[in-house]
C-alpha cells in the first residue's frame, strides 16, 4: 500500500486539526510485559496522572515530533515527575532529620532509664524485704534519708 505524498500530507492535516478536540476514549491492547506495565504504572502514579493520559500523552507527543509543532503533554508529563522528584527528595532530607532526632532522643532515654534500673538495684540491694515489713541493716543509711545510719537514726 503506497501512498503518495499528498495523501499523506492531507492525513496530518486532518489529524493536525483534530488534536484536543475530541475526548474520546479508544480500547487498545498494549503488547508490554509485566515488568514494563508495573514500570508504567509506578510511573504514572508518581506523576498523578492516569495510565491511559500517560499514553494519550505519549501518543500526542511522538505525533507533535513527527509534525513538528512542538513538545505537549509529554514535556508536561516530565516537568511534573521532575517536580514531584524534587518534593519526594526534599521529603525524604526532612523524614532523615526527623528520625534522627528521634533517634538522639531515644538513646537518651535508653540512658537514662538504664541509670535508674542501676540505682534502683543498688537501693534493692541494700533493702531486705521480710514479709510485709522493710528490714533494714542497723549500718545501712536511713530509710527516712537524712543521710545518717540507721541505728544512729530510727534504728535506736
Amino acid at each position: 500500500m503506497g501512498l503518495d505524498r499528498g495523501t499523506l500530507a492531507r492525513i496530518d492535516r486532518r489529524l493536525l486539526t483534530e488534536f484536543d478536540h475530541s475526548g474520546g476514549v479508544q480500547l487498545v491492547k498494549v503488547p508490554a510485559s509485566d515488568a514494563v506495565w508495573s514500570t508504567w504504572r509506578r510511573y504514572c502514579d508518581a506523576v498523578d496522572v492516569t495510565m491511559g493520559a500517560g499514553i494519550a500523552a505519549l501518543m500526542e507527543h511522538e505525533l507533535e515530533m513527527v509534525v513538528g509543532d512542538g513538545p505537549g503533554d509529554a514535556v508536561v508529563l516530565v516537568e511534573a515527575l521532575a517536580d514531584r522528584s524534587d518534593r519526594l527528595e526534599r521529603r525524604v532530607v526532612d523524614l532523615e532529620g526527623e528520625l534522627a532526632s528521634r533517634e538522639r532522643e531515644l538513646t537518651l532515654t535508653g540512658q537514662r532509664l538504664e541509670d535508674l534500673e542501676r540505682r534502683l538495684r543498688a537501693e534493692r540491694s541494700r533493702l531486705v524485704w521480710s514479709g510485709d515489713i522493710l528490714k533494714v541493716g542497723r549500718n545501712d543509711p536511713c530509710p527516712c534519708r537524712s543521710g545518717v545510719k540507721y541505728k544512729r537514726c530510727h534504728g535506736g
